[in-house]
């Protein structure tokens, strides 16, 4: 597996994860043209990387035409809001970035003879009848449901690209992302890690939806970013499960919030949202066999550092006392 040189365009490079893949990018040698429009990202994600020779930020929405000038080896779509607060507040602009801007941004990469590297989800298997989910399922997906927004959107982006490597020649990577979690996320986005971790940083109640007996699998950021620049390196055509294998349920991720942050905090327990998964869990032996693959970092080193971040930019420590 050769190292891919040259110029990246990261798009969606403000965001939680395009930021750690632009500093990884950086840190190994690529040049780096990040875009995003941040609507959900931050320009504060990128400020260890401004004032380097080698990295750029465009402020683009690439829902709209797309031009980087120069010569560029590879394309890498993350553009998209991902967290489930986002599919009710903004739909429209996920249904957008995941049609309109993977398809401008397949057209920049045929242009420029770059590969295209496209950042799936693991909701394109929906509420999943397999378990665990290996890329070979198809899915089992409300499409009109509040969260069909997102997973359609996602899936249809799969759809373009393949369509693009087989009628145009473009080289593609898809890789399919497992609730990944770490610095940056925004305290308020509504995913199931930082909710947990904020409340109980602040002393108040930690939300359980349901009975808490829903499972996901939860993947540490430095270990996702390892993956996806495997398959930007790799040959391999074709989706690829990126993800922790350790399953828990969100019950045992309170518990183990409580255990990290020191907090006393009572379990508030609310109604399930609409079409949440009962269960979710990668089946990672491609990306093994492929890639070489698999996380090192275990869900509770992985709070620590995710609890520490939480800590500085919200101003908070154990029972919510100011630092």
């Amino acid at each position: 597996m050769s190292r891919l040189e040259g110029r990246v365009v990261v798009a969606g490079g403000a965001g939680f994860l395009g930021s750690h893949l632009c500093a990884r990018l950086i840190d190994r040698g690529n040049e780096v043209v990040a875009l995003d429009n941040l609507i959900t990202g931050s320009l504060r994600n990128l400020e260890e990387l401004v004032g380097h020779p080698g990295f750029t930020f465009q402020h683009q929405d690439v829902s709209n035409h797309v031009y980087v000038p120069g010569e560029i080896a590879a394309v890498m779509n993350l553009a998209s809001p991902a967290s489930p607060k986002d599919f009710t507040e903004i739909p429209i602009p996920i249904l957008k970035v995941g049609a309109l801007g993977t398809h401008n941004l397949l057209g920049l990469a045929k242009d420029k003879g770059a590969r295209f590297f496209q950042a799936s989800t693991s909701e394109v298997y929906g509420d999943p009848l397999v378990h665990p989910q290996p890329e070979s399922y198809w899915g089992h997906v409300n499409p009109i449901g509040p969260r069909g927004v997102y997973d359609e959107a996602k899936r249809f982006g799969e759809a373009m690209v393949m369509a693009y490597h087989r009628h145009h020649g473009v080289d593609v990577r898809i890789v399919r992302i497992f609730n990944t979690y770490g610095p940056r996320m925004r305290p308020d986005d509504g995913r199931v890690v930082s909710n947990l971790l904020v409340q109980a940083l602040a002393g108040k109640p930690l939300t359980i939806y349901g009975e808490g007996e829903q499972t996901r699998s939860f993947c540490y950021v430095d270990d996702e970013v390892e993956g996806f620049l495997r398959l930007l390196d790799s040959d391999y055509v074709g989706p690829v499960n990126i993800g922790n294998p350790n399953e828990f349920t969100v019950r045992e991720l309170a518990d183990l919030v409580l255990e990290v942050t020191g907090s006393t905090s009572e379990l508030v327990f609310e109604p399930l949202p609409t079409d949440d998964p009962a269960r979710r869990r990668p089946d990672i032996a491609l990306a093994r066999s492929v890639l070489g693959w698999e996380p090192q970092v275990q869900l509770r080193e992985g709070l620590e550092r995710t609890a520490e971040h939480f800590a500085k930019v919200a101003g908070l420590g154990q029972e919510g006392d100011r630092r």
